[in-house]
């Protein structure tokens, strides 16, 4: 996926009468970018995006009747990741197959191959800290920083009071310090 897909600032209809005019592959053409980025974010293996992606669409296909719009579709889109990569991630311990992560990605041929595996690595470390959080930190963590959602809008489509994803958010970065500061000193202690 190499497009730009809207953030979550981005609403997709305008009026009602836009709303009605949906379908899911409407949806789809201008957020399959949004979702697999989202879904990713949220802690997805990329082994795992295709089939994960396909879940939030078949939930768009039975849900898209009872979008009314009052919500922008991406952040509608992003609570659909979000229970789908709670439940990869929840059922995860009973699959057995692995991937190679980074299988998929093409290489960058601009970039030196020291570049590209510091790359390869510094990417490793962030899906690392982003695992070691718990899911709903995550989720506002990606939210907030990575979609640059606001507070109220993550507290919209979490279903949570804004004064929790304050606290939740204020949590999340404390916690990705701290394992930071473990990963490095593990680091150094290899050295």
């Amino acid at each position: 996926m190499t497009t730009m897909a809207p953030s979550l600032e981005h609403a997709l209809p305008a009026s009602r009468g836009e709303v009605e005019k949906l379908d899911v592959r409407t949806v789809h053409a201008r957020h399959a970018d949004f979702v697999w980025r989202s879904l990713q974010r949220l802690g997805v293996p990329r082994s795992d995006l295709e089939d994960a992606i396909q879940e939030v669409f078949v939930v768009v296909h039975r849900q898209l009747h009872a979008f009314d719009g009052n919500a922008k579709v991406t952040s509608w889109l992003f609570a659909i990741c979000l229970r789908i990569a709670s439940n990869w991630r929840r059922l995860a311990r009973f699959r057995y197959e692995t991937a190679a992560e980074g299988a998929y990605e093409a290489a960058d041929t601009h970039a030196s191959p020291l570049e590209q595996l510091e790359r390869a690595q510094t990417q490793r470390t962030v899906n690392q800290l982003l695992d070691s959080l718990e899911p709903d930190k995550r989720a506002i963590l990606v939210m907030h920083e990575i979609e640059g959602a606001s507070c109220d809008e993550i507290a919209d489509v979490m279903g949570i009071p804004v004064g929790t994803v304050h606290s939740r958010l204020h949590r999340a970065r404390a916690d990705l310090r701290e394992a930071l500061a473990r990963t490095r000193a593990r680091e150094r202690s290899f050295k």
